[in-house]
């Protein structure tokens, strides 16, 4: 059960309204969670740049691979909501997301995901090579942010305990298989050059 209840539109100030109406014209919708960051506009707007960089990481990614990357750091994360989340979106688009047949290029960017999320600190060389090998340093900047940012999302909606929307719920995971799976980075791994 959510920590924070999220806000409703009908109990919202005026100022809130407006901000609730602009969540609408820009996403469609307004889920559990830009409802319950609506308590702080300053903190949803820091958010909601997510969007922006998602945007700015396409055109190098492609819209699969910026979302297998969310996916990625919501799952290190052990985020219910944002994994669920992501993973909706990559069965729509046709794939099992236990079972991604990865290249060497979108295997870099899941890795760098993770490593994002278990310890930014142990982003080896040899990680950083391999994704230096595929995108610049300006969309290498972009993707580090874009993941910051997917890892604030993660942080928020575990620490407050964010409901699932309802139309995550035909693919709510269960977190204690989903998150059990994870294998960790061997720590030769993360110093030689795999993860």
């Amino acid at each position: 059960m959510a920590r924070i209840p999220p806000i409703r539109f009908e109990d919202a100030t005026p100022a809130i309204k407006a901000e609730y109406q602009k969540v609408i014209e820009s996403h469609g919708v307004v889920t559990n969670m830009k409802a319950t960051l609506l308590h702080s506009l300053p903190a949803l707007r820091a958010v909601l740049e997510w969007y922006t960089l998602f945007d700015r990481v396409k055109p190098a990614l492609g819209e699969r691979l910026a979302i297998l990357f969310c996916h990625a750091i919501s799952r290190e994360n052990a985020c219910t909501l944002c994994t669920t989340f992501m993973r909706r979106a990559i069965i729509k688009g046709g794939e099992d997301p236990d079972h991604l047949a990865l290249d060497e290029r979108e295997q870099a960017v899941v890795d760098f995901g993770r490593q994002l999320a278990a310890d930014a600190n142990r982003v080896s060389d040899a990680l950083y090579a391999r994704l230096a090998a595929h995108f610049t340093p300006a969309e290498i900047v972009d993707l580090t942010v874009f993941g910051a940012l997917m890892i604030v999302n993660n942080v928020f909606n575990s620490a407050l305990q964010v409901d699932l929307d309802e139309s995550l719920d035909a693919y709510r995971i269960q977190p204690e298989q989903t998150f059990a799976t994870l294998s960790p980075f061997p720590s030769s791994a993360i110093e030689g050059g795999v993860a």
